[in-house]
């Protein structure tokens, strides 16, 4: 009985329901067939024009000389990002249609046989701004245009050895790292006293064997509020905000004032002393603190380039994941390399036959790099979110506390001539 009825309706439906579907679909065809064609002709197009544009830019790569003596805080180096922080292109349609979009910067930080360098990788249209805002900063540095170091390094698998690794967060975007902030580096301490959580990863680098490389880049871009919110078709938001200020939320809830034992105000009868454990303290205070500052999408990428015949697998792999270490903390947020991107050039063996995956992962995070790609097709990765602070927590010059042999240093301090000078 059941058999025949659901025979019956299956019949039913495929006469009554699906063929007027269909019509009504081949009737509506001249309005959804072009929206779709559109859809994926002016993707492509977009692409297009993108990559057209970056390839008509001119770039250039500065090399940052230092002092003997550099007695500024990380609060110099977040006032020069300050001033590279730039939304501005690309948001009207002009711009668009050209295929302009926020200027990116590569904030690096390399060694070449031991060799420390720090060196900026951005468009030469922009060299007099970055310039005036390092030498505001920091008066006494040096910058000068250098060729590019990645040009002559190309990867032969009979010869060389490449380990490379992109970072990620240990927990939510929205956590803020351990700044320079929290290290007491704002309050200009003296070079004796300073807690600089850079000079680890300099003296690694500055350890390099004389027949290896290591580079680090930051690539930057102005953050802004250009995602889609949850549950809307178009209306845009802030995700990174979003998360800090619902984390905020959540440490107040769990958190509310109520009269505890200790030193009491006269006037309320309320604890004069917070309620909260130090470690919900310390989130909401640097929540608080990161939300109130600009902020950019980076991405961060670390390659180890030697010799097979010297390929040292602790000092090259352990020294890029330990360097990262030292902004991390457990109740904020840190830095460990991401499992999915560039690492399966070091899986098992059995599972790739005569190395062919390895070398090729190997022989495309070189392009990568070289080309300063990460925010679009074809290198395209999920990008973190670090304020100015933080941002110049992980890339700022040191002072004399960091005496690493292969740190160069410019021998005087440049100064102007005087004004009495005779004709």
């Amino acid at each position: 009985m059941i058999i025949p009825m659901l025979a019956a309706l299956i019949t039913f439906t495929t006469q009554a329901v699906i063929p007027p579907t269909l019509n009504w679909l081949w009737f509506l065809a001249p309005i959804w067939i072009p929206l779709i064609l559109w859809e994926f002709a002016w993707d492509l197009w977009v692409r297009y024009i993108r990559i057209a544009w970056i390839l008509s830019v001119p770039k250039t790569l500065v090399e940052i000389r230092l002092p003997q003596e550099t007695m500024k805080s990380p609060a110099a180096m977040e006032l020069v990002l300050n001033a590279i922080h730039n939304t501005a292109d690309g948001s009207n349609f002009a711009q668009y249609w050209k295929g302009e979009m926020r200027p990116q910067y590569s904030l690096e930080l390399i060694s070449l046989a031991g060799q420390v360098k720090f060196l900026i990788w951005l468009e030469a249209r922009r060299m007099d701004g970055l310039m005036s805002a390092l030498y505001s900063q920091f008066p006494g540095v040096g910058v000068h245009e250098v060729p590019d170091y990645t040009k002559d390094v190309f990867f032969d698998p009979e010869k060389l050895k490449v380990f490379a690794c992109e970072m990620m967060f240990t927990k939510d975007n929205a956590y803020p790292i351990k700044t320079y902030v929290d290290f007491g580096l704002d309050k200009d301490p003296k070079e004796e006293f300073k807690v600089d959580p850079m000079t680890p990863m300099l003296e690694w680098l500055g350890s390099v064997k004389a027949d290896q490389q290591v580079w680090i880049q930051m690539i930057v871009r102005a953050h802004k509020k250009d995602q889609i919110k949850p549950n809307h078709l178009f209306k845009k938001t802030d995700l990174w905000k979003d998360g800090a200020e619902k984390l905020i939320n959540e440490i107040m809830k769990r958190n509310p004032k109520t009269k505890v034992t200790g030193e009491e105000d006269e006037e309320t009868g309320m604890s004069k002393k917070p309620t909260m454990s130090p470690a919900d303290n310390d989130l909401l205070d640097a929540l608080s603190r990161s939300i109130t500052k600009p902020a950019f999408d980076v991405g961060i990428r670390a390659i180890y380039i030697s010799p097979r015949a010297t390929f040292d697998t602790p000092f090259g792999i352990g020294g890029i994941i330990s360097s990262f270490k030292h902004f991390n903390t457990e109740h904020l947020n840190g830095f460990k390399p991401n499992g999915d991107k560039w690492m399966a050039q070091f899986g098992d063996p059995w599972k790739d036959y005569k190395n062919i995956r390895r070398n090729a992962l190997s022989s495309e995070v070189l392009v990568a790099y070289k080309q300063r790609a990460y925010f679009h097709p074809p290198f395209m990765s999920q990008p973190l979110v670090l304020n100015t602070e933080e941002l110049a927590t992980i890339y700022h010059f040191p002072g004399s506390v960091s005496a690493t042999p292969g740190l160069q240093r410019i021998p005087s301090k440049r100064a102007d001539a005087p004004t009495n000078l005779p004709i």
